[in-house]
């Protein structure tokens, strides 16, 4: 008899996070470590979770009007250059090609940390007339950034991500735009990835290099640190006018050309670890778990078991649900431990004494709970359950979000709050660099974002005592 294989074990969140996290990267099967440093292989179960959020973005990008396309992979250094606080945000994670074969390059190469250059070199050749605009693009890619800590999903070297680019005629189009795809993402991370967030924007200190203006969501996890979990930045003209963007407007004047620029990458994977898994694994919501059903067989010797469950598989498959069974010599235990640790929404069981009554059993990752489904309902309770699921994750989140905020009314509070509780501190803020430079450095958090929910705390900046009318939310973050 073949000797059962072991469910890997992995550290309790409570003991050690950073250990759970990664426990939990390696062992439910999402990436292995490659043979360069920060480069990750995202595996099988790792890809189908990005697929899901890629067909999902797809979708809504292309409702939109933005169409895909595809840019080189290396930038010269001189279109590099052309952008100055574009270039110096990211010269100390750029890496360069320098040989073509064994010959040195008169000019060396990039490998794209980001697209901005290369797309305003391309509208600088095909961009003349208002008719051409807006141009509403899309790139699903990978980018490279030479980091030096590295961790799977949070911060790789290498990741894959999407960047939209646009370029529209006027400002108010513009702006218009990146509150539109900061929204989309926003609706992704609530409605698919049960992740409620805090829509805002960045400081002129956290902006985008090159960017007039840098939207957020951003997110808290289990640990109460926060993650920027998805951007949209308004350019303004700046990228126009240094690559000699132009075009005609309706008076036949020349003019510079408003863009914008937004992304979102696998680092999200990251934060649906982290927001919603526990100490059995992942807790993946059924949106885009690439299982949302597995579906187990009982004692699978006895006559009839197995050719059960397999109909239960076809019949589920047929109502649009990503589902499989497993019908392996297993033990039952190791199947249960397999798939919570995967993240598996549900489990469907189905035994002999099920069929004689006509049933099988339901049982929620979230909560463990078990629900008796008549075999004639099966099509119409189980989406519904697999909807309990996604309802009971958002919660769960909502509720960690809400009962880790705090209000602070100086530095020092803000520093007591932290230390003690860790999670959101909001306060009010003059809007002076040196308050957010010594609430970085004297309470180790920097600015999340200035909330589009603004509230009236205080009259006074919580750090210098000036008066204040911005409400800004500082944290811990990933």
């Amino acid at each position: 008899m073949a000797k059962e294989k072991k469910v890997e074990q992995i550290t309790d969140m409570e003991v050690d996070f950073a250990q759970w996290f990664t426990d939990v990267c390696t062992k439910a099967e999402l990436v292995d470590y490659s043979g360069v440093k920060g480069l990750f292989i995202l595996r099988p179960y790792g890809y189908a979770i990005w697929e899901n959020i890629q067909n999902i973005l797809d979708k809504k990008f292309k409702e939109l009007g933005h169409e895909n396309v595809s840019m080189p992979m290396l930038i010269p250094e001189s279109l590099l250059q052309k952008e100055k606080d574009h270039v110096e945000g990211f010269a100390p994670e750029c890496a360069w090609v320098t040989m073509g074969g064994s010959e040195p390059l008169q000019e060396k190469l990039c490998i794209r940390p980001t697209s901005e250059t290369l797309f305003c070199d391309h509208w600088s050749h095909v961009v003349h007339s208002w008719r051409d605009l807006p141009m509403k693009y899309n790139q699903w890619c990978s980018v490279l950034r030479w980091e030096k800590t590295t961790r799977p999903f949070l911060r790789g070297r290498e990741f894959l991500w999407q960047e939209g680019h646009t370029l529209h005629a006027t400002a108010q189009e513009a702006v218009e735009e990146t509150l539109q795809m900061l929204e989309v993402y926003a609706d992704l991370c609530e409605n698919y990835l049960a992740m409620p967030v805090i829509r805002g924007n960045k400081t002129d200190k956290e902006k985008f290099a090159g960017a007039e203006n840098t939207y957020t969501i951003e997110c808290m996890m289990h640990d109460h640190k926060a993650l920027q979990s998805g951007t949209s930045h308004y350019f303004g003209d700046g990228f126009a006018r240094a690559f000699g963007i132009t075009f005609s407007d309706k008076e036949n004047k020349l003019s510079y050309p408003h863009q914008t620029s937004w992304g979102l990458s696998t680092r999200i994977i990251g934060g649906i670890i982290m927001t919603h898994g526990d100490n059995s694994g992942l807790v993946l919501p059924p949106a885009i778990a690439p299982i949302q059903v597995i579906v187990l067989p009982i004692a699978m010797h006895k006559p009839g078991v197995a050719d059960k469950a397999q109909e239960l598989v076809s019949r589920l498959k047929v109502a649009g649900l990503r589902v499989k069974g497993d019908f392996s010599d297993n033990s039952p235990g190791w199947k249960y431990a397999q798939y919570e640790m995967k993240g598996v929404p549900l489990r469907v069981e189905i035994g002999p004494r099920d069929m004689e009554n006509g049933q099988c059993v339901a049982v929620l990752r979230t909560s463990g709970e078990k629900i008796t489904v008549p075999l004639d309902e099966l099509e119409t309770r189980i989406p519904e359950l697999l909807e309990t699921v996604q309802s009971q994750m958002f919660d769960k989140a909502k509720s960690n979000l809400d009962s880790h905020t705090f209000v602070a009314h100086s530095l020092e509070e803000a520093k007591t709050l932290q230390e003690e509780n860790g999670g959101f501190i909001k306060t009010m803020w003059c809007g002076d660099l040196a308050c957010e430079m010594a609430m970085k450095e004297q309470a180790g958090m920097s600015s999340r974002c200035i909330p589009y929910a603004q509230e009236h705390l205080d009259d006074c900046c919580a750090v210098c005592g000036k008066p204040a009318d911005k409400m800004i939310i500082w944290g811990v973050a990933y």
